[in-house]
């Protein structure tokens, strides 16, 4: 189930750069054209900025889980797939494995060109090397979030809509802008949302910003809450989505 997920990407190439792209993209529109009329100067608010767009992009984990399921229930592969006699989880765990492995080699490109762009890894390669690992676990866990969304929503025009409000996700956190100045109700939800732990998370093991002792206890210990949100979707979705695959539309 693995290979065939990477074999699709091979066939639609487009997709695959798509995807990749987008994030650079994202990150030369906002360092540039926001990072001048931030309170941050332009240099900074980049390094502050490429750690949360990394964390951004590994959530997005749940827009692309969730198009990947509702395009094969939508075609009638998942039909096929349980008449096959295999593991009820092999399908999902290929689709979502396939997903963190092309992750883990479209997140290389983004890291590149915030060095082109000012960005630094501050604090060493050991503790780089983790924010890298732990930013592949969270693309996991999202991942099995999005498909099981996308095995609840079965048709692909549906997740392309769903997945299209995703967007606002990393705009309710601190993966753009810190969240010190925002009124108290913004900043609590903010702050407990599983990417600003992720965003924090990444920033602090590369050296970029220290978490703030002030912050909600996910962001305040952002490793720890990382970990713990990983846990809680991994433990909430993976049996919900094999569940949920096995019984098919009922």
């Amino acid at each position: 189930m693995t290979g065939r997920h990477l074999q699709r990407l091979k066939a639609s190439p487009g997709i695959l750069i798509l995807t990749q792209t987008m994030p650079i993209t994202m990150l030369l529109f906002f360092g540039y054209v926001f990072g001048s009329a931030l309170a941050m100067p332009g240099q900074e608010y980049r390094a502050f900025l490429v750690p949360g767009l990394v964390a951004a992009t590994a959530a997005n984990g749940i827009m692309i889980g969730m198009f990947a399921a509702a395009q094969d229930c939508d075609r009638g592969v998942m039909d096929r797939f349980r008449t096959l006699p295999m593991s009820r989880a092999a399908v999902p765990l290929g689709a979502n494995t396939a997903d963190m492995l092309t992750t883990a080699l479209g997140l290389i490109p983004l890291m590149l060109v915030g060095l082109a762009v000012g960005w630094r890894i501050e604090g060493g390669w050991a503790p780089a090397l983790g924010a890298f690992g732990l930013l592949i676990l969270f693309r996991f866990a999202t991942s099995w979030v999005g498909y099981f969304l996308g095995l609840v929503v079965r048709k692909e025009e549906a997740a392309g809509q769903l997945g299209s409000a995703t967007f606002i996700l990393p705009l309710l956190s601190s993966a753009y802008v810190p969240t010190d100045d925002q009124p108290g109700w913004l900043r609590t939800v903010t702050e407990w949302n599983p990417i600003s732990a992720m965003a924090t998370a990444t920033r602090d093991l590369f050296g970029n910003a220290a978490p703030a002792a002030d912050a909600a206890w996910p962001v305040a210990h952002p490793v720890a809450g990382t970990l713990a949100w990983c846990a809680v979707m991994l433990i909430v979705f993976v049996p919900l989505t094999v569940r949920r695959y096995t019984r098919g539309g009922a």
